[in-house]
């Protein structure tokens, strides 16, 4: 071919959706409309996802038909029904390894070479992501070219892939981030280190048996212990130490960094069984005799963040990561700030940020981690809780 085709979002939904299941579910391939639709329409490796109709679908089906990209056949057995087959792969002349990648392209939108290698497993195994970036640059310098490298935006560690099939409505563009709320942030450090040595002592006593209390948030905390297997763990932002603690009670070798040294103070005196040390989370270091974190645990300590600030941020946090370490965050779910001048019964300044659990997932996959996982969680009434609780975690690849 020698131009390449022009699709709109809906074509690129329909073709990539065909692509992927000729491959994943070839029993029930080429695929009736119905299946097609829903095939267009799930929730789960989509970006974004969407809602199709019928007349949609078969609309755009038969305008590809014409265009020589999808051929329309009867079914061989069964009902008289007719099914949809793409004819991009074989227009493209493509290889499996490209056909793999250009699918996850048109199905999720731009994405890094380490994204693209685990979304792709159950198309073309690429044994690692050298392979992966190896196969993008062949098909950057085809002629036409089928993808490009966009720039590397603030707080990524890798550059983003996008295929050239079409319509990219924001392939160059940052994807939008929540304007930063009206906070300070000259002094916003200052006076959340003031604020919390101020509480530290009431702090602590309040959050000491806070896990007792908090099955899901203890099946998470076992969950990281276990993924983390035997490499050390850290807690930034540890405040009292109570997590941290946990942590080494289940066997991690854990260790707490804080900005308030008060609150370094309450940890070492009441959790002998971790280390914890005074420092900003955005210097994190590797630990001493190891090649990265098994875990970075972020638990409520970025409800101080603006959303603006958040990419650069956990880029900070990942890069001591070793490969195949986990990123988890905790926080407020929603949206806003809530600012407190009195806390514990004492005179604070401090603003909290919530953020929505999938907004920061996405800011996990822009810093480059894979398998990333987020919950949502309604307020625990018996604690009093006023806000919905978000939870995220990612994997760095490699």
């Amino acid at each position: 071919m020698t131009d390449l085709p022009v699709l709109s979002a809906v074509d690129q939904r329909i073709l990539g959706s065909l692509l992927e299941k000729e491959l994943t579910v070839p029993a029930s391939y080429p695929l009736s409309l119905n299946a097609l639709r829903t095939a267009c329409n799930q929730s789960s490796s989509r970006d974004p996802v969407v809602s199709y109709d019928d007349a949609l679908v078969e609309g755009a089906c038969r305008n590809l038909k014409d265009r020589g990209l999808v051929r329309i056949v009867w079914a061989d057995r069964g009902p008289r029904t007719l099914k949809y087959h793409q004819v991009l792969a074989e227009a493209l002349d493509l290889g499996s390894d490209e056909r793999a990648l250009l699918t996850v392209l048109l199905l999720r939108g731009p994405q890094a070479a380490g994204e693209l290698r685990s979304r792709t497993e159950r198309l073309h195994a690429f044994p690692d992501r050298s392979d992966v970036e190896a196969t993008l640059e062949r098909m950057a310098a085809a002629s036409p070219a089928l993808v490009r490298v966009l720039p590397r935006r603030a707080g990524e560690r890798d550059p983003r892939w996008v295929h050239l099939l079409g319509d990219q409505p924001a392939a160059d563009a940052v994807a939008p981030v929540a304007a930063t709320p009206e906070i300070d942030l000259t002094t916003r450090d200052e006076r959340v280190r003031s604020s919390y040595d101020i509480v530290a002592e009431a702090y602590a006593d309040a959050l000491t048996d806070e896990l007792d209390g908090l099955p899901f948030e203890r099946w998470l905390l076992g969950r990281i212990v276990d993924l983390a297997a035997a490499a050390p763990v850290v807690e930034v932002g540890c405040g009292p130490g109570h997590v941290t603690a946990y942590l080494a009670d289940q066997g991690a070798r854990s260790t707490g960094v804080d900005l308030a040294p008060g609150m370094v103070e309450q940890a070492r005196a009441r959790y002998p069984q971790a280390s914890y040390d005074v420092g900003d989370l955005r210097r994190l270091m590797r630990p001493p005799a190891a090649d990265g974190w098994g875990a970075v645990l972020a638990w409520y300590s970025l409800v101080h963040t603006t959303p603006a600030e958040m990419p650069e941020v956990l880029a900070g946090l990942v890069r001591p990561l070793r490969p195949g370490g986990w990123l988890v965050y905790a926080g407020h779910a929603g949206g806003g700030v809530v600012h407190r001048d009195d806390w514990f019964d004492e005179p604070v300044d401090l603003d909290f940020v919530l953020q929505e659990p999938k907004d920061v997932a996405a800011l996990f996959e822009r810093a480059g981690l894979v398998d990333v996982e987020w919950y949502r969680r309604a307020p625990v009434a018996a604690r009093n809780e006023s806000t919905e609780r978000a939870y995220v975690l990612g994997r760095a690849s490699g």
